[in-house]
């Protein structure tokens, strides 16, 4: 019998969020293949378990299409050392995570060359840009996707897709309510307005200050005790005043609080497993704005909403993600017995509900395996 040769593949993730989830497929492919050879572009958590970081992806993240201008020349310096290794036979397989602008180039560049490509959390196409689908059809040999309506609308598009569940159901363990404010310095009796401004450096400037200024007039007003602030290992939050600023792991201040306010994105599917009520807000370049506005095809922005598909959380868009309007939602959702709380709750079951059963992660390398199989 003629053993099989170890596999060769490339996962790649662009931000944060896509380095935490990169990592967990990083560690079902190891214990599924112990002898592969799993090289990245990504961060500290793929690296963590056990990948090569061939391509630090630090300095690559940006959010809208005016930002993205910032970084074009580093995307494209990227992108033509991954199309020598394709066209050198380097993988048998790339997996691309989420990061949907450049790893469609990539995808394409893979796949001209031969290499397999499964691409895990798809582009949110069906948010604005649902006439490319085509292209990203073309591009990709499976696609795993982590939110229930998508599996239909992929389809509906001739884009054969496969519904894994969302990993952030296999996150954890979370702490408890007590063990959160133990470790936090925090009265079990205390109010908590916790604060997710964001992990790109881009939104924390833009949505710090508005965030900071709702919280203190919160303070001021004595709806609430205290203000946790899930930051980064490197963010700048200035004259934070009495806001604290917890940094890493987020899981405790999601834990520990009452009500959130939080950027626009995954944070808000964190809150939703938490079952923590939350503002959900979101702000860009003017520019980027008004082409989104133009674009776009889906009522909600929230990943919350959308999934719910009703609105279940308050979301507080470009103008209206000012200090005043969002002290204003997040007042009663301070109170837990205000009905704008308990509407929430019940809209955040819905969504726990919809987010699927855990395993996404054993799933996407069942999917990377039959690819490599095929690679035979």
């Amino acid at each position: 019998m003629i053993a099989r040769p170890a596999p060769r593949i490339f996962i790649s993730a662009g931000e944060p969020s896509g380095d935490l989830h990169g990592g967990g497929v990083v560690r079902a492919l190891r214990a599924r293949y112990p002898d592969a050879t799993i090289e990245a572009l990504g961060g500290p958590h793929m690296a963590q378990a056990g990948a090569m970081v061939r391509y630090p992806m630090e300095g690559l993240a940006a959010f809208g299409l005016v930002e993205v201008l910032t970084k074009l020349g580093a995307h494209w310096r990227l992108l033509r050392a991954l199309r020598e290794d394709f066209r050198a036979g380097r993988y048998d397989l790339v997996i691309l995570i989420d990061y949907p602008g450049f790893h469609v180039r990539v995808a394409e560049a893979a796949r001209s060359a031969g290499t397999k490509v499964l691409y895990y959390i798809a582009p949110q196409l069906w948010a604005w840009r649902p006439g490319r689908v085509r292209r990203f059809a073309a591009a990709v040999d499976r696609l795993a996707v982590v939110l229930p309506f998508e599996q239909p609308f992929f389809g509906g598009l001739g884009l054969r897709s496969d519904y894994v569940g969302h990993p952030l159901v296999d996150r954890g363990p979370w702490p408890s309510r007590e063990e959160a404010r133990n470790r936090l310095g925090i009265p079990a009796d205390s109010r908590v307005l916790g604060i997710f401004p964001g992990s790109r450096s881009q939104e924390v400037r833009r949505l710090w200050e508005p965030f900071r200024g709702a919280a203190l007039r919160l303070l001021e007003e004595g709806r609430c005790d205290r203000v946790v602030v899930a930051g980064t290992a490197s963010g700048d939050y200035p004259d934070a005043g009495p806001i604290e600023i917890v940094r890493g792991d987020p899981l405790a201040v999601f834990a520990a609080a009452d009500a959130a306010l939080a950027k626009s994105g995954t944070t808000t599917l964190e809150a939703a497993l938490a079952d923590v009520p939350m503002v959900v807000a979101y702000k860009v370049h003017s520019l980027t704005w008004l082409m989104f506005q133009r674009l776009r095809t889906v009522r909600w922005v929230s990943l919350v909403n959308l999934v719910a598909e009703r609105e279940v959380v308050p979301e507080m868009l470009q103008d209206r993600a000012e200090a005043g309007p969002l002290a204003d939602a997040l007042r009663p959702l301070l109170d837990p017995t205000s009905p704008e709380t308990v509407r929430q709750r019940e809209g955040l079951a819905l969504v726990r509900r919809r987010l699927g059963t855990p395993g996404a992660t054993s799933r996407v390398v069942a999917l990377a395996g039959e690819l490599l199989g095929a690679c035979d």
